[in-house]
């Protein structure tokens, strides 16, 4: 049975008729990988292109929301892959642009196989007949004290009947080395320090999944660092805000560089951007903040 976990008010909130800005996880991390795709993606709106693994990370994720509506023992390999063409079909008449990543039939087959083989990985991490998911896909927000919204989508929140919420993200991308697992922890964190924020509630335990490697990591947070990270949020905003006013987003090239797909545009490879918008997207628009699949 889900267990419901009521929303509390803090000192840390105020009303959504004061939001100053907004943050995702997505757009954080954008813009410390480099200002100038935060610029190009949250400001000019540029659209970006979907890949194989993207779309497979989404059509994992959509497969393994819906596997959760069943029964708990009907939750069983077999039906996981069984959803997976059906999902297909309902995310490609959504967005029609996925249906032309792939041309031979074969082609569609060998990738639905892949997503198959992460949807069995999943299954030697957990067994679902066991969890009754309190959320899943949950939108989770809040407008802290200085008027910044925080905003994102939860993949799952797990509650025990003692009230322990565990905070749950499936990574279909590859599980990070040692030296990165803060980097990897930093989407999970944000979702704590919003669980804390707008429900008064630590997370008792933030799980990263990785299905391809059939890894777990998993993290403890506490209070005191979570009010470091809001002080780090805070301050990723401020810098946010400074190149907005002086229409100052710079490029950071990096060897992630060869995955942006605004490379024609960078000043780094010779490119010149787009006019800075002379109509700025509001803070409240959620446009600005458009959840993803973070793999």
């Amino acid at each position: 049975m889900s267990v419901a976990v009521p929303a509390a008010s803090t000192g840390s909130q105020r009303s959504h008729g004061d939001v100053t800005g907004s943050l995702s996880p997505s757009r954080a991390s954008d813009f410390k990988t480099c200002p100038l795709l935060y610029r190009f993606r949250a400001i000019d709106r540029l659209p970006q292109k979907p890949t194989p693994q993207t779309a497979r990370g989404t059509l994992v994720h959509a497969v393994l929301e819906r596997l959760f509506d069943a029964a708990a023992m009907e939750r069983t390999p077999q039906h996981a892959a069984d959803l997976l063409e059906p999902e297909w079909a309902r995310l490609t008449a959504e967005e029609p642009a996925l249906a032309e990543l792939f041309g031979e039939s074969e082609e569609l087959a060998g990738w639905l196989q892949s997503a198959r083989r992460m949807l069995d990985g999943y299954f030697t991490l957990e067994d679902p007949i066991r969890l009754e998911p309190a959320e899943r896909e949950q939108l989770v927000e809040v407008v802290l004290e200085s008027g910044l919204r925080l905003r994102g989508f939860v993949d799952r929140l797990d509650v025990a009947p003692t009230g322990e919420m565990r905070v749950v993200d499936y990574k279909t991308g590859a599980a990070p080395r040692e030296a990165f697992e803060g980097k990897a922890l930093f989407q999970l964190k944000f979702y704590a320090l919003v669980l804390w924020r707008s429900r008064d509630v630590v997370p008792r335990l933030l799980r990263l999944m990785y299905l391809g490697d059939r890894e777990i990591l998993d993290y403890v947070p506490d209070i005191d660092e979570l009010r470091r990270f809001e002080r780090t949020l805070q301050a990723l905003w401020t810098a946010i805000d400074r190149a907005t006013t002086q229409r100052d987003f710079r490029p950071s090239p990096s060897k992630l560089c060869s995955w942006c797909d605004h490379q024609a545009l960078c000043p780094a490879f010779g490119g010149t951007p787009p006019p800075f918008p002379e109509v700025l997207p509001a803070p409240t628009d959620p446009l600005a903040i458009t959840p993803a699949t973070e793999d």
